[in-house]
């Protein structure tokens, strides 16, 4: 079992962004001598509810700070990037990190990211599965060339070269398909259960897909939120008091390119379900809940978002705390 954490670098309330980065990087070095496989990071823009819009950049910060522990992006937003350079920036990560770097990738949704940086709702709502394709081939070692409708140019060389295989957030079936046809892993978000994680990898796996890899070996990453306390009603407690202050405004920060509805979750709400289906509670029980997902879904890499509590010296006491008490149950 691979266990990581997630960083979305959350501002909670009377926080500094810059702070928030800079503790960002101390939780990943935490983590590594803690004893987690990797430290997956997120990319947000214009919204109080990650304040990395980059994560690349934090990534090859942390790959400085680090020397054994695993980075990834969940997710780079493809809809409002070049595929090519984003590749380039992947291969580049690889190379300085020994091989450390994983470039997790998902389509982004119908924000006004896409009116700022220019690739437009079209690119978002057509073209993830040709800029999939593109980065993908940039990805193989070789060159790469393009001639759809989002992407046309010549043959060009990606120097420096990289053989990676990235990693595609699935939030819908349509997206779970795209993934298995192209044989890339899945990751799969905060929001749904064990039944619903079972369900897509179950779809991955289905008849005129690509064979799935079965198993603890699917290569499929699952997000979750964890946090050890002395008992499960505790952990439960701490959460409910600080997270809705960051989720409210956080998730209120998602604003659509054009006149759709804006997505509305109730914070207090959206708590109480990460509580129940995540590792959240005393030590015995984070491990139970972990080893239960696994043999549901047949997933074995987690990476769990640990910041929960809004302050960074509780942040670095949880993820000790579950290096030094979970991780042993899980790998014992």
């Amino acid at each position: 079992m691979r266990i990581g954490i997630f960083v979305v670098a959350g501002l909670f309330p009377r926080q500094e962004p810059g702070q928030v980065l800079a503790n960002a990087v101390e939780w990943i070095v935490a983590a590594e001598e803690a004893g987690f496989d990797d430290a997956w990071i997120a990319e947000h823009h214009f919204m109080p509810y990650g304040s990395c819009p980059s994560p690349a950049t934090l990534a090859a910060v942390a790959i400085g700070r680090t020397a054994r522990i695993g980075l990834g992006t969940a997710v780079s937003v493809l809809s409002t990037q070049h595929p090519v350079a984003l590749a380039e920036q992947a291969a580049m990560l690889h190379h300085l990190s020994g091989g450390r770097f994983t470039l997790g990738v998902g389509r982004g949704g119908p924000w006004v990211d896409l009116e700022v940086f220019g690739t437009g709702l079209e690119r978002y709502e057509r073209g993830f599965a040709e800029s999939l394709d593109v980065l993908v081939e940039a990805l193989s070692g070789g060159p790469v060339a393009a001639d759809g409708e989002f992407f046309r140019f010549r043959e060009v060389a990606v120097v420096p070269p990289a053989r990676l295989r990235p990693v595609v957030a699935c939030t819908s079936e349509a997206t779970v398909e795209l993934a298995a046809a192209r044989g890339l892993p899945m990751l799969l978000g905060l929001h749904i259960g064990d039944e619903d994680k079972a369900a897509l990898v179950k779809r991955y796996g289905g008849a005129g897909f690509w064979p799935a890899y079965g198993g603890a070996h699917n290569g499929h990453v699952a997000a979750g939120v964890a946090y050890v306390a002395d008992s499960t009603a505790e952990a439960v407690r701490d959460l409910r008091a600080a997270m809705p202050a960051w989720l409210g405004p956080g998730l209120a920060g998602y604003v659509p390119v054009d006149d759709r509805p804006r997505p509305s979750r109730d914070a207090g709400a959206y708590v109480d379900l990460l509580t129940r289906i995540h590792p959240v509670g005393s030590p015995a029980h984070c491990a139970e809940t972990l080893l239960r997902t696994a043999e549901r879904t047949g997933i074995e890499h987690f990476i769990l978002l640990v910041e929960g509590l809004g302050e960074h010296e509780r942040t670095l006491a949880n993820i000790r705390r579950f290096g030094a008490e979970v991780l042993p149950l899980l790998r014992g």
